[in-house]
């Protein structure tokens, strides 16, 4: 079922609508809830796939529905119109608004909405992508305060990776803090890169998704083998800046294990024809995160190695 959860009005008599399609199984309006929220940045778009596979296999297949999914596709339409992270005019991030306020300018009214409706959910899944200068390996992020309790859940969802990592998705003023503080359990994802689908990726958090359901008692139909993702804090991630301005040329491919050493790229000159550095991986580990947009600075972040060593 189809519902508004927010209606604003906007300039030259136009109206802005967020919706949700909440799924219940027949009898089980008082069963349990999962959310699966997107949509948040208008420039990450891999969580749309995911939406459309997630309610097309269920509106196919209610009888294995045994509780309730809500799925809020866009809550940034006017950022994904506008090929935008932020809200368009505002120029605001969404993630950084939570928990928002009914009273407030238009991007804090849907915060706020969001929240009270999610309110009462045994879990939120909050899907987003990287940006477009990053390719990011599937994976869940959850703050090191709640890595206890969260970890359960973020080890269903098929991801390669769980990172415990106090980043800006998952603090003050995104929507997994805002939900944290009203009891809602909430799992970030990041995964592909921005203003692309990658549907290998999507498929792949969608049978954690389905997996997610199971173990919770919301599905009881058949359900894929999910990995057991690797585990970690930042202490065992490498990040690895640009020291040279330039052009970078990838001389390894993403997801893959290298050794300390191994020549990940070069950052060139077009117009000297030199090679201005050389990009080597500092320790064993998997590339879990590497430079998509070819262009860099001084200082551009060009890959993250997750270090065994």
């Amino acid at each position: 079922m189809i519902e508004s959860l927010v209606s604003v009005k906007l300039p030259a008599d136009e109206e802005l609508t967020i919706k949700k399609n909440r799924l219940i199984g027949v009898g089980c309006e008082d069963g349990k809830r999962i959310a699966v929220v997107t949509g948040i940045h208008g420039d990450e778009l891999e969580g749309q796939y995911v939406c459309y596979e997630l309610v097309r296999l269920i509106t196919a297949n209610m009888a294995h529905l045994k509780g309730t999914v809500d799925i809020y596709p866009s809550i940034n339409p006017l950022g994904m119109e506008a090929v935008s992270r932020a809200v368009p005019m505002s120029g605001l991030d969404m993630n950084r608004v939570f928990p928002g306020s009914t009273s407030g300018a238009v991007a804090e009214n849907i915060a706020a909405k969001l929240v009270e409706d999610i309110k009462g959910a045994d879990v939120c899944v909050d899907i987003h992508a990287s940006n477009i200068f990053i390719r990011e390996i599937p994976q869940v992020r959850i703050p090191s305060a709640e890595s206890s309790h969260l970890l359960k859940y973020a080890k269903m969802l098929n991801t390669d990776f769980v990172w415990v990592h106090d980043s800006n998705a998952v603090g003050e003023g995104s929507l997994a803090a805002a939900l944290r503080e009203v009891g809602v359990p909430t799992l970030v994802i990041e995964m592909g890169v921005g203003q692309r689908i990658t549907k290998a990726y999507c498929k792949q958090l969608l049978s954690g998704i389905f997996n997610l359901m199971a173990k919770l008692g919301i599905w009881v139909g058949p359900t894929e083998n999910v990995s057991h993702p690797m585990v970690s804090s930042d202490g065992a991630v490498h990040v690895i800046h640009s020291g040279e301005s330039g052009i970078f040329i990838p001389k390894v491919e993403h997801n893959l294990w290298v050794q300390k050493g191994t020549l990940i790229g070069e950052i060139v000159t077009p117009i000297t024809g030199t090679v201005e550095e050389e990009i080597t991986a500092p320790s064993d580990g998997l590339i879990f995160s590497l430079r998509e947009y070819p262009i860099v600075y001084e200082g551009s972040v060009i890959a993250r190695i997750l270090s065994m060593s």
